[in-house]
């Protein structure tokens, strides 16, 4: 092994411990694996120093994304559902969903794709297991959790794409924001606008789409994207707020009546 590549798995490992910061669960054990659906992108809110630094440039709560794979890997971890993520000591690897079942998370899911179409961003992601994290981008954002540097928000983003150039590794978000363009999905895409003339005369505009760079994805553009639906398991399993038990009740509704 290089003295580059000692560096960078050592310098990984520190980053990717957690520090003492709290995180949120979003829904009840179990929950969250009965909602996700094949092609569903996780979204979480990492406690590490590498998040920190994601989360500073991104400005997002999300610091690391995971694409559900459903049982599509039945035959080497059995029925439970997993998630394919690339991880910074592990590179790409499959997890199961109660991994992130007691932290902060959100799904984000592709509208209208056929089911062959899901099959083919899943396939994308899980002919890519193993390949390793590229540990140029680690140096990169090291540098972020020594100090912020006054770097205006716009460019912060191509500071994602400092490291990278290597296409046999993957960044977390790099890795699905490629699954979803194998099969022409948009997330953020660049958008042209063409002026055209129809057969009658009449002037429309045309939108034309241009895929970016997939190193330049961040966790946060599924949330933001037009294109990907919010799902909350806690709503999609029947919510109702009457069913709630307050440490304090609630004092009887009265009302005015109303005199003569």
């Amino acid at each position: 092994m290089s003295l580059h590549s000692w560096l960078g798995h050592k310098l990984a490992s520190f980053l990717a411990k957690p520090r003492d910061r709290l995180s949120i669960t979003t829904s009840r054990p179990g929950l969250l694996a009965a909602t996700l659906r094949k092609g569903d992108v996780l979204l979480v809110e990492g406690t590490s120093r590498f998040a920190g630094a994601i989360r500073y440039i991104t400005q997002s709560t999300w610091s690391h994304s995971a694409l559900c794979v459903g049982d599509a890997l039945a035959d080497r971890f059995g029925s439970e559902t997993m998630l394919v993520e690339a991880d910074v000591n592990d590179g790409v690897r499959a997890v199961p969903v109660s991994r992130y079942a007691h932290v902060h998370t959100r799904i984000c899911r592709p509208v209208g794709l056929h089911e062959e179409e899901i099959e083919g961003v899943i396939g994308y992601a899980i002919a890519r297991l193993g390949q390793r994290y590229d540990l140029r981008n680690i140096f990169d954002l090291a540098r972020y959790l020594i100090t912020e540097p006054p770097v205006p928000e716009r460019y912060r983003r191509r500071l994602l794409a400092l490291g990278g150039g290597d296409p046999t590794r993957a960044i977390c978000s790099s890795l699905i924001a490629a699954a979803f363009e194998s099969v022409r999905y948009p997330i953020l895409p660049d958008i042209e606008v063409n002026w055209e003339e129809s057969a009658m005369g009449q002037r429309y505009a045309r939108q034309i789409l241009h895929i970016r760079d997939s190193r330049l994805f961040a966790p946060r553009d599924f949330d933001v994207s037009p294109y990907f639906r919010i799902i909350k398991p806690t709503l999609e399993h029947g919510f109702d707020p009457h069913l709630l038990t307050w440490a304090v009740p609630l004092p009887p509704i009265t009302r005015d009546v109303e005199r003569d």
